[in-house]
């Protein structure tokens, strides 16, 4: 691990001011993937600025019905909050599906939405990674690509985005809020907020330098029942092959949002409206411009199936 300074801070605006002053700052909070990072030597932070003590770590009613959760809520506080399991399921379902216990008393929501990709050549120093080293090519692209992505990629890179947490927030429509260095806010819809490879996959979402995610809310219920199946290799403590969020109600109707096949969560709201047509349908407008290798095509049709099993599931 590279050696780093470290301080922590007071206030939301002071800690975003702290990594813009500092060319390779960052935040850490429950530190579960950044830590990591930084012992492989992925990361190499210079400074690291410390949000725990920011009090951003509540659960909150909005004046429109819906929910605020903190950035330093974690993971584990938010499934089992009584709110989110009455009326947001799909999110408390979706992060029982991710990672232990123990990390989820540790991962924070807004360290969840930030945790970068687990492609296997991303964690390989010695091969060429366009997000760890931009312009060094995508050793992806050509190698081993069965739990890489099918839909969304581009020629640089075909990594996906790993979160289970993120997909839920997708399908709910979530927005994401900020603070920057001058104490300047704003509001970031989840479906924005994440960002495609094209050229530049080292950029993975639309934060500015020294920009703080301090919560996420939620809109008011959206009512329906809620489901998350996860597909993977072993029956936990792995990465989605593919996962799906949904909301579905009594007369078919729905939304739905994809994970494990893309660098972003996945949802394309013009399938939303195939919902009482079937699966096949859905499926063949979200993945209509899907570019899978050959060892991972095989998820366009995961995918199809699964969220026919989650209608059915519905119609039991």
């Amino acid at each position: 691990m590279k050696a780093f300074t470290y301080e922590r801070a007071k206030t939301p605006a002071a800690a975003a001011a702290a990594v813009a002053g500092h060319k390779g700052g960052k935040f850490i909070a429950g530190g579960t993937n950044l830590l990591d990072l930084m012992k492989l030597e992925i990361e190499t932070p210079t400074h690291l600025v410390d949000v725990q003590d920011l009090g951003l770590d509540k659960i909150e009613e909005t004046a429109e019905g819906g929910l605020r959760i903190g950035t330093l809520v974690s993971n584990t506080a938010l499934a089992a909050d009584a709110r989110v399991r009455r009326d947001y399921g799909v999110l408390t379902r979706a992060i029982v599906a991710g990672a232990s216990g123990q990390l989820r008393n540790k991962a924070t929501t807004g360290g969840n939405l930030l945790q970068r990709t687990r492609c296997p050549y991303f964690y390989d120093t010695n091969q060429a990674c366009n997000k760890r080293k931009p312009g060094s090519g995508c050793a992806a692209i050509g190698g081993f690509s069965r739990q890489l992505g099918v839909i969304g990629t581009s020629d640089a890179c075909i990594a996906t985005h790993p979160s289970d947490m993120a997909i839920a927030l997708r399908v709910l429509d979530a927005a994401v809020e900020t603070v920057d260095a001058s104490g300047a806010t704003r509001s970031v819809p989840i479906g924005e907020f994440h960002r495609l490879p094209g050229d530049t996959p080292h950029v993975e979402n639309v934060l500015q330098r020294g920009e703080l995610i301090t919560s996420v809310t939620l809109p008011k219920p959206l009512g329906g029942r809620h489901f998350y199946h996860k597909v993977r290799d072993r029956a936990s403590y792995a990465f989605a092959l593919v996962s799906v969020a949904a909301v579905l109600n009594e007369d078919g109707s729905g939304r739905v949002a994809f994970g494990g096949v893309a660098p972003k969560p996945w949802r394309v709201e013009a399938a939303d409206a195939k919902m009482r047509s079937g699966a096949s349908a859905v499926a063949r407008t979200a993945f209509a411009d899907a570019r899978p290798t050959h060892e991972n095509a095989f998820k366009v049709t995961l995918a199809e199936r699964t969220l026919a099993a989650v209608m059915q599931e519905n119609r039991a």
